[in-house]
């Protein structure tokens, strides 16, 4: 199977898992907004209302994001597997996704309740390119160690999920021992890791550029209908600054800019959003695929892992969960 026609399989996990999401998000504004008034009218107290209703709706969503949105992404990842390793995936995606999901639930609990560790593996890498933003130094030194970092989250996400694909492949392997495998195929086959970080960040800012832009152009195009509205929202910015004797930019006081920078944040947004749902689940596929391939090829050997443990205490941990 291609790329593309895995993709086509999986969107569906995709669709769901935003509609959880979704449906989490307005949840928990109902709760944080119910708490709020019942406290005003019963002890005039809403800001205490809206505190516990913002916890109990938080606790909600971690429940949500354990139980269920987790179930869909891991569903999401045992059919990527299966696609790029056996070549093949069934009509009804979801159902065998669940099936699966299902038939190895202690076992996926298991990878989510080692990610942590993982994370932190993969995290050294972070570490050791941001010794480029400490030579540097200073404020630009400051800058580059936090567009790294930035990148290494992102990075670490796609990690996780080829870790977690790995652990679908090795069934006859534990959750820590298919996952320390998943970590040490990494630091083996750096061309794999490095063609995957420019799957990644390549793709990624190829959907800001396209989508984002397009967004932008065209928040921008209506914002033109509503001039007077940029004029008055401008002038309240000055007199606000005013009064707090703020000083703020002159380009404030340009309402073209004001525009701009409204169309581009809500862009942002909504670029978020759709590249989240229609485009990471197609890099996704590449990345995995490129990772299994690896793998595949050439497993890391326990003399391998032993060089790995001796540079990570984080990776000898986890490995210690093996035996």
């Amino acid at each position: 199977m291609t790329n593309y026609q895995v993709y086509k399989k999986i969107l569906p996990f995709s669709l769901i898992s935003f509609l959880v999401d979704l449906l989490t998000i307005i949840v928990v504004a109902g709760i944080a907004i119910g708490g709020f008034f019942i406290a005003e009218s019963a002890s005039n107290q809403g800001l205490i209302g809206l505190a516990v209703g913002l916890i109990i709706g938080l606790v909600l969503s971690i429940l949500v994001k354990i139980f269920i949105t987790n179930v869909y992404k891991a569903g999401m990842i045992a059919m990527i597997t299966r696609g790029v390793t056996e070549g093949n995936l069934p009509d009804n995606t979801l159902a065998e996704g669940r099936r699966i999901v299902k038939e190895r639930f202690v076992s996926i609990f298991a990878f989510f309740a080692v990610t942590g560790a993982i994370k932190g593996v993969f995290r050294q890498l972070g570490r050791m390119l941001n010794r480029l933003g400490t030579a540097v130094g200073g404020d630009v030194g400051n800058s580059i160690t936090s567009i790294i970092n930035s990148f290494i989250q992102v990075l670490i996400s796609y990690l996780c999920d080829c870790c977690l694909g790995w652990v679908f492949y090795r069934k006859d392997k534990n959750t820590a021992s298919a996952a320390c495998e998943g970590a040490a195929i990494f630091f083996k086959h750096g061309k794999t890791l490095f063609r995957n970080m420019g799957r990644i960040f390549g793709m990624g800012f190829l959907s800001f550029l396209v989508i984002g832009g397009a967004l932008t152009g065209a928040g921008f195009g209506i914002c033109h209908l509503f001039p007077s509205a940029f004029d008055t929202l401008s002038k309240e910015i000055i007199e606000a600054a005013s009064r707090g004797e703020i000083e703020i930019s002159e380009i404030f006081y340009n309402t073209q800019f004001l525009m701009f920078v409204i169309s581009f944040v809500i862009a942002i947004f909504l670029w978020n959003i759709i590249h989240g749902l229609f485009i990471k689940p197609f890099i996704q596929t590449g990345v995995i695929r490129n990772f299994m391939q690896s793998g595949m090829k050439d497993m890391p050997t326990e003399a391998e892992m032993a060089e790995i443990e001796k540079k990570s205490p984080k990776f000898a941990n986890l490995r210690k969960r093996t035996d």
